[in-house]
């Protein structure tokens, strides 16, 4: 807001300003001698487009000189009445609507015409009156509900309120009178059948239509006017009431009505706001240094004028109350605001006057005052007045309270930065990460001040020792003793052959190498140097501070874990799609917090998908280093959830400290198969020994890994089912016996021709577990299982022991059942002349010979039943019978 004198009195002018008022180009001034001078308000237009920050002054060399704003007087006097009033004008005021203009003088409120400022009429009631205030207002008509104008007059005269009121301009012969308790000091109109009248005491609310009168009391330190305890309005006592003493004076009971119905009272440096119905609101008092000699409102700001010793003029923010502005005024002592009837007369400005200068204030358009208080960093302020102000007095409200907002967080968010920070620097981690994790901080933010044991090369900690062996101490040490958190290097084979191992099938590097491009676009002016200069060198972040700092950190990563699942599919790394709800998922700023890197509006959402990518790898790899640190029987929990953590980071520190377990579950998560199997080999076989892997020795851990591998990896199942098989036979075959679906679904084609390279029991058993158990009816399958038995009963010598005849009585059983169909009309689905031929015989038999005359030299003795069961089941059922009864002599089984 700007002021600009515009009324000076000259210095051999005797007379003071004593009263203004001022309505269209007019300014009516009262002064100290009873006269009245009308003065003409010229508009600057130049000087006015500055006021309002929208244009440059259009001073050219064409222009006339006369034309220039220093050429134009801001006022000029068109009329002077000399005889107005035979004392000091002390107020004036007009009514429009009924063309008149009201005085109070000589102690007496007067009546005059508007065009030709003559005396109409001299209230006589009002003798001594010391103050009035007046009101127009369009009411309904209570019988015919038809609008009209009407306006009223308030007179304090002592004790007793008057009241005139004109209707559609004329003036009602009716005069009411209402007493109160005692002297009345200020009015003002709350509505238009409302007054409140300020007395020492305190205010009343008084009804002109049903002379109710009603205590105002709230709580504030502003008593009622009917009562005179300490307690009204906060119970601040009798001290609070004003300057006693010292003459005896006390401060006058101010108001002034603001929008939406609220007014404003103030007496000494107290304040309290209340409804147009005398209710006070739950509001905090203004925090006025000095009490007030005039306050007013002029859309939307609340005007204190203070002491004329002071002369200053006050603008306030009513929804926050805070200072926005504070202009000298000398010797100012009062305050001028015409009627704000519409937004179209809301904020057109406003006169200020002291006994010889009259101000005139124009405040700038709302965009710039937004504007300098954005510059200024008062975004609230700037918010605040936004919401307060209608949509048609700015550019695009929606749009500037989004960007202000937007700076407003920004804002908040480097200032808890900060102050975490801070925090941080002071050693409550606690604290600090609470301040982390309530305003979303990015991870990078927050990582980079811990040192490279946790954060890597991300770390702006500067070490002494920042070398690979103190890194190895730091996190095989602390407060913990047990095998999680310190253990023996492990053989040095081992780095280098899993690091190849993982080189063939991960892609992907290190973080290491994503963090140093997280270092290459800082540029110097960011906050790193802060940062930096925040350590305190003088104290290392190490041992138990390290610890508690890590354990912090741990909460903080993952809760960042968590809103990344919004986004990110931890299972594919894809970004998730988000639902259409009017906005791009990558304006939510809790997307925003987690890119490693600004995100521009350009970029295209693959360009999203990795950032976030990195950010995750960031993350999960920062809070596998501080569970090593920190609580490490927590690390094997992260590696059975699907995680970003970084493969060669895992690898390096797992090794370090002997956690093979953790390790081949972070392989196997990761779908880093083959080194894990590797690991798992190479302790199962005994290549290494380590006594704090006893879980890993023996073939049992390969052979559950290996059952959890999808059928179509059968090229690594088989690569790696062999050790298994040769050690512990009845183990390995788990793998391929197991009751589970990856079991079943295995090829079979595959798995039969791997093990019958191994052992052909080891076949057979495959074998009998699909025919008999998955009851499958391949004919290939049974004509192989047929002469799988038959070959290994034939080339075995031990005929006489159980085992010899445990596998005869399964082969014969398979002969028998191997078929579909009833009893009546079996069919085997082996094929029977191929089992027939491939039972063993003498050496004099001839392979062209028929079953019709198969003799006794050509059979071997052992398989005579087997050949009965094929022939039976060829229909040769003579021939079986013979073998039955000639031969086995079992004439129960012939009988069946």
């Amino acid at each position: 807001m700007r002021s600009r004198p515009i009324l000076e009195l000259r210095q051999r002018d005797k007379y003071k300003i004593e009263s203004i008022v001022a309505f269209g180009n007019r300014l009516l001034v009262g002064l100290s001698t009873g006269s009245l001078k009308v003065y003409q308000v010229n508009e600057l237009a130049d000087d006015t487009r500055k006021e309002n920050g929208k244009a440059k002054l259009d001073n050219t060399a064409d222009s006339p000189k006369s034309n220039s704003p220093a050429n134009i007087k801001p006022v000029e006097l068109l009329r002077e009445l000399e005889k107005f009033s035979p004392r000091a004008i002390e107020q004036l005021a007009i009514i429009k609507e009924a063309n008149i203009l009201i005085s109070l003088s000589n102690y007496y409120v007067s009546i005059h015409d508007l065009q030709s400022y003559s005396l109409q009429e001299q209230l006589t009631k009002t003798k001594n009156a010391s103050t009035f205030a007046v009101t127009s207002n369009v009411v309904k008509d209570a019988a015919t509900g038809i609008p009209e104008i009407i306006a009223r007059l308030a007179v304090a005269v002592k004790r007793r309120l008057l009241l005139w009121t004109w209707h559609e301009f004329e003036l009602s012969s009716e005069t009411t009178e209402i007493t109160l308790a005692e002297s009345i000091r200020t009015l003002t109109w709350a509505s238009a059948t409302k007054i409140i009248c300020g007395m020492n005491s305190g205010y009343v609310l008084v009804d002109v239509i049903s002379q109710e009168v009603e205590d105002i009391v709230g709580p504030g330190a502003i008593g009622s006017a009917t009562t005179n305890q300490g307690g009204r309005f906060g119970g601040m006592g009798s001290a609070s009431m004003g300057y006693m003493g010292l003459g005896g004076y006390i401060p006058k009971p101010l108001a002034t009505k603001l929008s939406d119905g609220e007014i404003l009272l103030a007496k000494d440096i107290n304040s309290l706001f209340i409804t147009s119905e005398g209710k006070p609101l739950e509001k905090r008092q203004i925090p006025w240094q000095a009490a007030p000699e005039a306050i007013g409102y002029s859309y939307p700001y609340i005007i204190t004028l203070h002491s004329p010793s002071k002369g200053s003029l006050e603008i306030r923010n009513p929804d926050t109350l805070s200072l926005l502005q504070s202009i000298s005024l000398p010797n100012a002592n009062q305050l001028h605001f015409p009627p704000t009837v519409s937004l179209a007369h809301a904020g057109k400005g406003f006169h200020v006057a002291s006994e010889r200068c009259i101000w005139r204030m124009a405040a700038t358009d709302y965009d710039t005052q937004i504007d300098e208080l954005v510059e200024k960093g008062r975004y609230d302020e700037a918010l605040s007045i936004l919401n307060m102000l209608e949509d048609a007095l700015l550019h695009n409200k929606a749009e500037r309270v989004g960007q202000v907002e937007s700076l407003r967080g920004k804002l908040y968010f480097d200032q808890q930065i900060q102050k975490a920070q801070i925090l941080f620097d002071q050693r409550k981690y606690r604290a600090a990460i609470d301040i982390f994790i309530a305003i979303q901080a990015p991870p990078e933010q927050v990582i980079k001040l811990y040192p490279r044991a946790i954060a890597g090369d991300l770390s702006m900690v500067e070490e002494k020792n920042a070398d690979s062996q103190t890194d190895n101490e730091e996190v095989n040490g602390g407060s913990n003793s047990d095998s999680d958190s310190k253990a023996e290097e492990v053989g040095s084979p081992k780095p280098a052959i899993v690091n190849k191992l993982i080189s063939k099938h991960q892609k992907s590097t290190s973080d290491t190498a994503s963090i140093r491009s997280f270092i290459r676009n800082e540029s110097p002016d960011n906050d790193n140097a802060s940062i930096k200069a925040s350590v305190n060198e003088d104290k290392p972040l190490e041992g138990k501070d390290l610890t508690a700092a890590a354990k912090e950190l741990n909460s903080f990563l993952v809760d960042t874990r968590t809103r990344m699942k919004k986004f990110l599919d931890a299972e594919t790394g894809k970004l998730i799609p988000q639902p259409q709800n009017g906005h791009d998922a990558a304006a939510d700023p809790t997307f925003g917090s987690l890119l490693v890197r600004p995100e521009s509006e350009a970029e295209a959402e693959k360009d999203r998908e990795q950032k976030l990518l990195e950010t995750a790898k960031l993350v999960d790899t920062t809070l596998f280093r501080s569970y090593m640190l920190s609580m490490p029987s927590l690390a094997g929990a992260l590696f059975r959830l699907p995680n970003f953590c970084d493969p060669d980071v895992v690898n390096e520190k797992l090794l370090e400290t002997g956690r093979y377990n953790d390790l081949v579950d972070f392989f196997h998560g990761k779908k880093l198969h083959r080194p894990a199997l590797e690991l798992l080999k190479k302790f199962g076989t005994g290549e290494e020994e380590s006594e704090e892997t006893p879980t890993l020795r023996g073939p049992q851990r390969t052979v559950g890994y290996l059952q959890h591998l999808p059928p179509e990896m059968i090229d690594l199942i088989l690569e790696f089912a062999e050790w298994p098989l040769r050690a512990d036979p009845d183990v390995g075959m788990e793998v391929f016996l197991a009751d589970t679906e990856n079991a079943e679904t295995l090829p079979r084609e595959r798995v039969l021709e791997f093990l019958h390279k191994i052992d052909v029991n080891l076949e057979i058993r495959y074998l009998e577990h699909v025919i008999n158990e998955l009851n499958d009816l391949t004919p290939q399958f049974h004509n192989r299982l047929a002469d799988a038995y038959i070959e290994e009963l034939k080339k075995r010598q031990d005929r006489d022991s159980e085992s010899w005849k445990g596998l005869m009585q399964r082969m014969l059983s398979f002969l028998r059942s191997s078929g579909t169909g009833s009893s009546k009309q079996y069919s085997p689905v082996y094929s029977l002349g191929r089992a027939f031929s491939a039972l063993p015989r003498d050496g004099m038999c001839s392979t062209s010979q028929t079953i019709d005359h198969v003799t006794d030299s050509i059979l071997d003795a052992n398989f005579y039943e087997a050949q009965a069961i094929v022939l039976s089941n060829m229909g040769q059922h003579k021939q079986a019978l013979e073998i039955y009864v000639f031969k086995i002599h079992d004439f129960e089984k012939a009988e069946e």
